[in-house]
């Protein structure tokens, strides 16, 4: 495998990105209450996570791409969403101008008959988001060619230098083991689970700012979910 170098996603790496990522999430539990099998699963998918990352408004919107050094294919990326004082994930229906736009897409990926589905399965995933300032990573997916060479690893630790660097907190929700112990040892706490989604049961965790990292826990070892004072 060449080298990948991390960097902010230009514009038209957006449809790379998505591509990767709905290869990624093609058998993720929370993403098959979005987008269920079938046929042409895999692009409605792509239209999903295109349609998804442009309807997050441009200064908030903060997306990481692994890039082949050399031929500039895109291998790995993850989405996040700059600090903001109130929850809202980026999979949410067409509210803002920006979302209104992606319309069609969002109804090439869901479907008209999905979009009540998708918007209650979002208001389920947004419920725990804590109060407090935040980066939220959205979704993070590796393509399978790159897959166990650390550039997942590497986008995480990319954007969590800023977080750092800024004093600030971050928030991710997580379907598998696995992956939530690879967040554990960058600094997530588990904050509990996400229950009433169909088939899944996500965690949702939680890495203090710097300035308060060692989040407080009970004496059953269980994090107490931040707040905003």
């Amino acid at each position: 495998m060449p080298d990948v170098t991390i960097s902010a996603a230009r514009p038209d790496q957006l449809d790379s990105a998505a591509a990767v990522l709905a290869e990624g999430f093609r058998d993720d539990p929370v993403m098959l209450g979005f987008v269920p099998r079938g046929p042409r699963r895999h692009a409605r998918l792509v239209d999903l996570f295109a349609a998804m990352m442009r309807s997050i408004p441009t200064g908030r919107r903060a997306v990481d791409v692994a890039v082949v050094d050399g031929d500039g294919g895109v291998v790995g990326a993850a989405v996040w969403e700059a600090p903001r004082t109130r929850a809202s994930s980026p999979l949410r229906l067409p509210v803002s101008w920006a979302e209104l736009g992606q319309l069609p897409r969002y109804l090439r990926a869901l479907g008209l008959g999905g979009l009540v589905p998708a918007a209650r399965h979002q208001s389920t995933l947004a419920a725990p988001r804590p109060r407090l300032p935040h980066w939220y990573l959205g979704e993070i997916a590796v393509g399978d060619a790159a897959r166990g060479l650390g550039v997942g690893t590497s986008l995480i630790e990319h954007r969590l230098a800023t977080v750092d660097e800024r004093g600030e907190a971050a928030y991710l929700e997580s379907s598998t083991e696995r992956n939530r112990a690879l967040y554990r040892r960058m600094g997530f706490v588990e904050l509990g689970p996400i229950r009433g989604l169909p088939g899944a049961t996500p965690a949702a965790m939680w890495r203090p700012a710097t300035s308060s990292r060692g989040a407080t826990s009970d004496r059953s070892g269980s994090v107490t979910a931040p707040t905003s004072s």
